[in-house]
């Protein structure tokens, strides 16, 4: 298995930035990456999302759960492998909002090709935290 994690603290309510990622069409916002996105449902369980990032092919991802104002966890299938990433918001100090992204990769070869595919994805995560908390902090 592969694993990253990154968290910021914001005092940007678990509320706002929970309305900014259930806003699946307007993730671009804050996620300069994303050329085009939609979501095939509502935002839950069992709804799946076409992403294309930047220069990329389309990825398919499925929300695999979803609990409102807490996190939720998408999960992609590429080449084998399995990468799933929680999104998840929890009160950190002094009343402000932690929010991790934490993500998993695993599958065939995970050992090879996990230290090239994750750090690849995971690259712009401390931008688009950023960027999703000042948006979030209106």
């Amino acid at each position: 298995m592969w694993t990253y994690e990154h968290s910021v603290e914001t005092d940007a309510t678990p509320e706002a930035i929970w309305r900014l990622w259930a806003d699946v069409d307007h993730w671009g916002a804050w996620n300069a990456d994303i050329v085009s996105i939609r979501i095939d449902g509502p935002f839950e369980a069992g709804t799946g999302i076409v992403m294309t990032p930047c220069g990329q092919d389309p990825v398919h991802l499925l929300i695999a759960e979803a609990t409102a104002g807490e996190l939720f966890v998408d999960e992609a299938r590429i080449d084998g492998l399995v990468l799933r990433t929680t999104h998840r918001l929890e009160r950190g100090e002094r009343l402000r909002t932690r929010v991790t992204y934490r993500m998993e990769i695993t599958g065939d070869a995970v050992d090879l090709t996990g230290p090239q595919l994750g750090p690849a994805v995971t690259a712009d995560w401390p931008v688009t935290m950023a960027a999703l908390v000042a948006l979030a902090r209106g």
